[in-house]
């Protein structure tokens, strides 16, 4: 046997730390609070009225509230989902990643199984209702137009409770789910494969640390490319819309939604909204992996141990 042989490093699972948890909560937080929550709406906008164009929605927003309006549902239904999802997915995938290492699956393979099992986990643990809540913030303003004035955020909350419970606060919880698991399957894999073609490009070594720069654009090219699923997000959307048609079938499933919708608007219906989905999805990639490095330094300053989380 020769003496040469290469010896792979023994996988360790990582513990969990608070460091970790604190970590993923700062990085989704920043997000929301910058551009992630604009970007938000202007999707959530087209995604409801799907005969706007981008200028279209963009105008309709401002009208809105100025400024303002582009940070609707931001408090507290963004900062909720923000300060949670980002934890989830932080500590779930990285435990699946673990696993499926430990299974003997790549690094890229391991990437999008983690990724996708930290989605599932976001949709179903906290972003359901949060979604859900922050959508009809944005098309309950459908009804305003509509002459009626719409009730509060909370008020509305507590209605849909009263009337639905949580099944119907959580309402589309498996279009999100659906498009949270292909989402961060889609951003870890794409942004792993996107890193290991830059190192090849570079003449970097398999392991050997990227540039800030290339970490960008590595995780700006995962985040946008991820915007595929598009439809599952249009789905969502009408799913947790509170506007009323006559047209729309009653107790919506992803099936019947996607039909109504294709009927309706077609193929270019089921896109609506993409263009601000690929920057959102740039936007949430690079704050997640790009500005990762960053944010650990900060987290074990605080903390005193050692972030050990992937991201």
């Amino acid at each position: 046997m020769s003496a040469t042989m290469e010896v792979k490093p023994k996988l360790e699972k990582k513990p969990v730390k608070f460091s970790n948890l604190l970590l993923g909560a700062g990085l989704n937080m920043f997000e929301v609070t910058t551009l992630g929550q604009p970007l938000e709406v202007v999707k959530t906008t087209m995604a409801a009225n799907r005969g706007d164009s981008f200028p279209a929605a963009l105008a309709r927003v401002w009208g809105r509230g100025g400024v303002l309006g582009y940070y609707q549902g931001l408090i507290p239904w963004a900062w909720i989902e923000a300060s949670t999802k980002g934890a989830v997915l932080l500590f779930v995938a990285s435990e699946a990643e673990y696993y499926a290492k430990s299974f003997g699956a790549r690094d890229f393979t391991a990437g999008i199984l983690g990724g996708m099992a930290g989605g599932v986990a976001q949709a179903y643990a906290t972003m359901g209702f949060c979604t859900c809540m922050k959508t009809v913030e944005i098309t309950k303003h459908k009804i305003a137009a509509k002459g009626v004035a719409p009730p509060s955020t909370f008020a509305t909350f507590m209605d849909i409770y009263r009337k639905e419970g949580i099944r119907g606060i959580n309402r589309g919880v498996n279009a999100v789910a659906i498009r949270q698991t292909t989402n961060w399957g889609s951003r870890f894999g794409l942004s792993r494969l996107a890193e290991g073609g830059i190192r090849r490009v570079t003449g970097k070594e398999e392991g050997t640390r990227l540039s800030s720069w290339e970490k960008i654009l590595a995780s700006g090219l995962g985040g946008g490319l991820s915007a595929w699923n598009q439809p599952i997000e249009v789905i969502r959307v009408e799913m947790q819309s509170k506007t009323v048609d006559p047209n729309r079938p009653k107790n919506l499933t992803v099936g019947k939604t996607l039909n109504y919708i294709y009927s309706n608007n077609g193929l270019k219906g089921l896109y609506r909204g993409v263009t601000p989905r690929i920057g959102l999805g740039v936007w949430q990639t690079i704050c997640m992996v790009a500005l990762g490095d960053m944010a650990k330094e900060a987290v074990e300053k605080l903390t005193g141990e050692k972030v050990t989380a992937k991201h």
